[in-house]
């Protein structure tokens, strides 16, 4: 008769890794899938359908400058009087001007050294005016 002997079964200390790679790709693929990235806001500018030019009275026009410094001219019309401000101002100045005049438009000439953000703030300041009738300009010196 064979007397069978005790077997140990030895108990690894170690961490199985023959998996972990499968798991790094599934929570890649995991994290790829569920991630939302959002999506640039931008300029919500409506751009005219046509090539149609449409002659304006100077009284309706609110000539914006925007300069590379940041300054801001503001000229109404045909006056050669200017006004010079900040962006935060342009709001202000448009709901007077509007309010006196309902026709108005926002003529913004903007210098072709100036930063993309001080056009930036003048439109913005326009929109949160509540501006409909935006003309953007490049100036010419």
């Amino acid at each position: 008769m064979a007397v069978m002997g005790n077997k140990k079964s030895k108990v690894s200390d170690e961490i199985p890794s023959s998996s972990m790679a499968d798991i790094a790709f599934l929570l890649l693929i995991f994290f790829l899938v569920t991630t939302t990235f959002p999506k640039d806001k931008g300029l919500a500018i409506v751009l005219p359908e046509s090539d149609e030019t449409v002659e304006v009275s100077q009284k309706n026009i609110l000539h914006v400058i925007v300069n590379p410094d940041g300054r801001v001219i503001i000229k109404r019309g045909e006056s050669q009087q200017e006004q010079t401000v900040r962006a935060s101002d342009v709001e202000r100045i448009w709901r007077q001007d509007v309010t006196a005049n309902p026709l108005l438009i926002a003529a913004v000439k903007t210098h072709p050294e100036a930063p993309y953000r001080f056009m930036i703030d003048v439109l913005d300041a326009l929109q949160s005016a509540g501006s409909e009738r935006i003309s953007i300009q490049l100036l010419e010196s």
